[in-house]
């Protein structure tokens, strides 16, 4: 992982992607109850990728997120001493509402009390209850799989403290 400072709220940021590698920018806030919004669209590189939102950030190895891929799944992962486990499923789920290929799709990622709730484009795709992280700072995260690239455009991100 790849960790740089998230350094804009309501912007374009552009993230291109290493190989089999995760890059991630977090706001240097702490939030207990977050709810968090972003446009993201992939620009080049395989639909076999994942993208999204972090929250309770507590550094490079401890964290949640709640990623898509433009190959149209979703789930949401705790990092945890730097594994990377999928929270309630063996693998992330299929999402019809996710718009595949190179299309924008709007992520809400919501990290409520003991709940986390993945959204996109207003549906909800994944809910999980952890209490292993209680607040931290939030961010975006891409990645690509299998030896492939990739560069993803985020745009309005918006977040807010509930």
């Amino acid at each position: 992982c790849i960790k740089v400072p998230l350094s804009c709220q309501f912007c374009h940021l552009f993230f291109n992607t290493l190989t089999n590698t995760d890059i991630f920018m977090t706001y240097a806030r702490i939030f207990v109850n977050s709810e968090i919004t972003v446009k993201v669209a992939r620009i080049k590189g395989s639909d076999n990728n994942n993208f999204g939102i972090i929250c309770r950030f507590q550094d490079s190895e401890n964290f949640y997120a709640g990623q898509i891929s433009s190959d149209g799944f979703a789930g949401i992962f705790k990092v945890e001493d730097g594994e990377y486990r999928l929270l309630g499923h063996q693998s992330m789920v299929p999402v019809p509402a996710i718009m595949g290929g190179s299309v924008e799709n709007e992520i809400r990622f919501e990290c409520i009390e003991n709940t986390l709730a993945l959204s996109v484009n207003n549906v909800l795709a994944d809910s999980q209850q952890d209490d292993t992280f209680k607040s931290g700072e939030i961010g975006l995260i891409a990645g690509t799989i299998d030896g492939n690239i990739g560069v993803f455009q985020f745009d309005d991100l918006k977040a807010s403290a509930r």
